[in-house]
């Protein structure tokens, strides 16, 4: 038994390891090497096309379309390509209409010819852009002033391709849901922020980011931008960075079934993105981005099964004493604290951090089902309580 037991005391750490060890970790390399900002330069500021995908997005698409054009960026270098994804409401119409109205903009309206998700719809639009820039942001997300300069002036170095901004949620405060992932997703900002210091990101987010034209890499419609990007670019040794200035603002999803749907449509390819590829464990070759993926990544995108794992574990150590069953009904308890939150809609903060938390390990154990049975899809149903 000695050896269940070493595996369980493993598979703990890397559970504490996704959620609380990584980023203290990062917290200390940042006291302990004194990094410092990366460095922007707002004198650089080449033309950019502003790319927004959209399907459906009729309840949202005119207040993006007005809020691109209050954007503190010379307006002689600023193209908007709105990729409509065969929509079938009143979304292209209102992209046209706007077109019509504002003949002195530089904006245009791609219809892709199939229904394929969001990463398709950008691969087909990338080929129509011709400025150095590229700028990608969600048609729900509202782009702060200053955030395409923010963008631009981070590329102060040739090797970096990619730049994520900042996505703030409006309504942490108003709903417990939206509140769950606000708290999370500051921590995981913060990790973010860190890591860009230090050398890369391992993720990006889908409403605000920027990438040189001439790097855009297509991939996959069942992959996404978010996820697959900054590894890409670090296996070919360039640099993903996070700026927090550069700022997009959207609703989180205020009803937990829309957050749980959220979270599956995340996990479509979490198999591959555990581990992409061997070889960014390369230490010698990729330096602190190996530590950051394996952190980051691989330990997070491992919960469901490490959960699982432990479980299957302290069950076959229940004889071997009472610390072993303590552990067990630790366990029990605390799924069945999270299950309760969830099906009573309990308010208590704590509860609803459980809550959150096992929904999250729930999303992923979905999206594994669905790429083990073929129903992981490149497109999916968005959450109606972003766009109100």
């Amino acid at each position: 038994m000695m050896a269940v037991k070493i595996l369980w005391w493993i598979t703990l750490f890397l559970i504490i390891e996704a959620m609380v060890g990584y980023p203290l970790s990062l917290l200390l390399l940042r006291k302990g090497l004194h990094i410092q900002p990366n460095r922007k330069d707002y004198s650089y500021e080449p033309p950019v096309t502003v790319m927004v995908v959209a399907h459906n997005e009729e309840k949202v698409i005119l207040e993006k379309l007005n809020n691109l054009q209050e954007l503190h960026y010379p307006p002689e270098k600023i193209k908007v390509l709105v990729t409509s994804d065969c929509s079938t409401d009143n979304t292209n119409a209102i992209v046209r209409d706007f077109i019509a109205a504002h003949p002195g903009c530089d904006i245009r309206l791609h219809e892709t010819v199939e229904h394929k998700g969001k990463t398709n719809a950008q691969n087909e639009a990338q080929r129509l852009v011709d400025t150095e820039l590229l700028i990608l942001t969600d048609a729900n997300a509202m782009l702060d002033r200053d955030a395409v300069r923010e963008l631009a002036a981070s590329f102060s170095e040739e090797n970096i391709a990619y730049v994520s901004g900042q996505l703030v949620y409006l309504n942490t405060d108003d709903n417990s849901t939206a509140n769950s992932e606000g708290i999370y997703w500051k921590m995981d900002l913060m990790c973010r922020e860190i890591e860009s210091e230090l050398q890369t990101i391992t993720a990006g987010n889908g409403a605000i980011y920027a990438v040189r034209n001439d790097a855009y890499i297509e991939i996959p419609p069942v992959e996404c931008h978010d996820s697959s990007f900054p590894v890409l670019f670090a296996l070919q040794r360039k640099r993903a960075i996070y700026n927090k200035d550069a700022i997009a603002y959207e609703k989180a999803g205020e009803i937990d079934e829309d957050e749980f749907k959220r979270k599956v449509r995340m996990n479509r390819d979490i198999l591959r993105e555990i581990l992409p590829d061997v070889s960014i464990l390369n230490v010698s070759k990729y330096k602190w981005f190996s530590y950051f993926y394996f952190g980051h990544r691989t330990c997070r995108y491992l919960l469901w099964a490490l959960h699982i794992i432990l479980l299957a574990l302290t069950i076959a150590l229940l004889p071997e004493g009472l610390f072993w069953k303590i552990m067990f009904a630790a366990q029990i308890a605390f799924y069945s604290v999270a299950a309760f939150g969830w099906a009573c809609k309990v308010q208590n903060r704590i509860v609803r951090m459980m809550t959150y938390y096992c929904m999250t390990i729930a999303a992923q154990c979905k999206g594994v089902i669905n790429i083990l049975t073929g129903r992981s899809k490149p497109v999916w149903e968005k959450a109606e309580s972003t766009r109100e």
